[in-house]
């Protein structure tokens, strides 16, 4: 399995190749499934590019990319989006109004409230990403989680971006994780860790992530132009450390 993450906390000074509008989430999605990605990871966005929890601003995106893909969407719940946990709560709850909530949705374990958002969409019959950042101690949460065993699988965000030590900090991630209550790891980096890790994952046989909310750059240092172009290439280095 390889994820899209088509936008991230990422914003317009990031570059026009990053989605932002409904619009354009669905073509960079299209293009990202046509180039072999298996599943979707969005950040809906408010007209100002902020990322919003609002059932108006999820369904709109959500319609968007439905539309043009048929493999299953997800969204974030991070903190940033909503700082106050009960008003978070609220937001996810608020998604029972939605004509069709999102496939699945990614939730921080170290941050505060993960027990009780991750709770609600499975009460809502939403698939949960538990997301262990390394660094955090959100393993050792997951590890004595009642709803460990219930999660859709486990996101091990590697939050070292160096490449120099982005392996080891992987490994170490895994390790801390141990058996991740027998859910399926997804493993990936960010910024300078991105294709060292996604190489790792490859080696292991571990799903994996790529595009612009994690890197704007192609293993050669240049410039991303697309999603597609991303998954393309993480495909192929993926397929490659596989061999």
């Amino acid at each position: 399995m390889v994820q899209v993450c088509l936008n991230g906390t990422r914003g317009s000074a990031d570059g026009a190749m990053v989605p932002l509008t409904p619009s354009a989430l669905a073509e960079s999605a299209a293009e990202a499934v046509a180039a072999g990605a298996t599943d979707v990871h969005v950040h809906p966005k408010t007209p100002c590019g902020r990322d919003a929890l609002s059932p108006r601003v999820i369904g709109p995106a959500l319609e968007a990319i439905r539309a043009r893909v048929r493999v299953p969407v997800g969204v974030t719940t991070g903190a940033w989006a909503e700082p106050d946990p009960a008003a978070r709560l609220a937001r996810v709850r608020s998604w029972a109004d939605l004509p069709a909530p999102p496939d699945h949705a990614s939730v921080n374990w170290h941050e505060e409230g993960a027990e009780e958002i991750a709770a609600a969409l499975i009460d809502l019959g939403v698939g949960v990403e538990a997301g262990i950042w390394s660094g955090t101690d959100g393993a050792a949460r997951f590890a004595v989680s009642p709803l460990a065993g219930r999660v859709l699988r486990v996101l091990a965000e590697v939050t070292d971006r160096s490449a120099g030590t982005a392996e080891d900090s992987a490994r170490a991630l895994l390790d801390d994780l141990g058996p991740a209550r027998g859910r399926p790891i997804l493993l990936h980096g960010e910024d300078g860790s991105v294709w060292p890790v996604l190489r790792l994952a490859g080696r292991l046989g571990l799903a994996t992530r790529i595009g612009l909310e994690d890197t704007l750059v192609l293993p050669d240092g240049q410039p991303a132009l697309s999603n597609a172009e991303l998954v393309t290439e993480g495909l192929r280095q993926y397929r490659d450390a596989r061999r």
